[in-house]
């Protein structure tokens, strides 16, 4: 059984910067991509950013310019580093992993952008 396990959510005034991390159980390697999606309450799960196994990120236009997906393969960990944040970016952020096979989760963690 594969787990993700994010970290680095937390309370920021807009305009400032935090960076998510999700570490996995195993080489992100072996996954077909990996994505981080967000849903703030009230509302659908959305796609915020993907990362392939070969390196290539995709991003929502809601995000891009902004946010930074990036991995260390050595720590089997990817992060998200989200600048210039906005009141619509709060939500709950999740890390996902995924083969032909299966998908997983992580847990999430609560991003608040307020003032």
């Amino acid at each position: 059984q594969v787990q993700l396990v994010e970290s680095g959510g937390g309370l920021v005034q807009p305009g400032g910067s935090l960076r998510l991390s999700c570490a996995a159980s195993r080489s992100i390697l072996s996954f077909n991509a990996m994505g981080w999606y967000r849903q703030a309450p009230g509302k659908e799960r959305e796609l915020v950013a993907t990362i392939s196994s070969g390196g290539s990120t995709n991003y929502a236009d809601s995000v891009k310019g902004r946010f930074t997906f990036s991995r260390d393969n050595a720590e089997n960990t990817v992060y998200l580093q989200m600048n210039s944040l906005k009141p619509e970016d709060t939500a709950v952020y999740f890390c996902n992993a995924y083969t032909f096979m299966a998908a997983y989760w992580g847990q999430g963690t609560q991003v608040t952008v307020s003032s």
